[in-house]
């Protein structure tokens, strides 16, 4: 396994779609990577030389902020809007989608699983020892005859 900037590449796949598990390098980028350094994007990983791995490592350090330094990056953008109270840092505080996107319906990915909120049922009630929701206490149950 040829290993880039940290990241382990498998050898099976084409150099193409490798390049693409590295953050911050998507398929245009990987595309436009590989024309630049003259690398055939139908290349496997195995079959790729150490001159070959070599310039494509020096070329996106040269040209491309990538895993590490990118995230680190991003991480300081988003505190840096937390710190200053702007809307977009107090929607990334809060969890919620940050570019318009409406909450009422959607959203699912940015605030997670559904939780549900609202009356309980009374079986519910009982379990939790509080009674029926109405306040009357629940009636207890009959014990069968011996």
């Amino acid at each position: 396994m040829a290993r880039l900037l940290g990241v382990q590449l498998p050898d099976d796949k084409r150099i193409e779609y490798a390049l693409t598990m590295l953050y911050g390098i998507g398929w245009s980028r990987s595309g436009r990577i590989l024309e630049q350094v003259l690398i055939d994007r139908s290349k496997k990983v195995k079959d790729l030389s150490e001159d070959e791995i070599k310039k494509i490592i020096e070329f996106i350090e040269k040209n491309f902020k990538v895993e590490g330094s990118l995230r680190e990056e991003i991480t300081g953008d988003v505190k840096r809007l937390k710190e200053i109270n702007s809307y977009r840092g107090i929607r990334h505080a809060k969890n919620l989608p940050v570019r318009g996107q409406r909450t009422r319906s959607n959203a699912r990915t940015k605030r997670g699983k559904r939780r549900t909120v609202g009356a309980l049922r009374k079986e519910t009630w009982a379990k939790m020892g509080q009674g029926k929701p109405g306040g009357a206490e629940a009636k207890s149950v009959a014990k069968p005859k011996s």
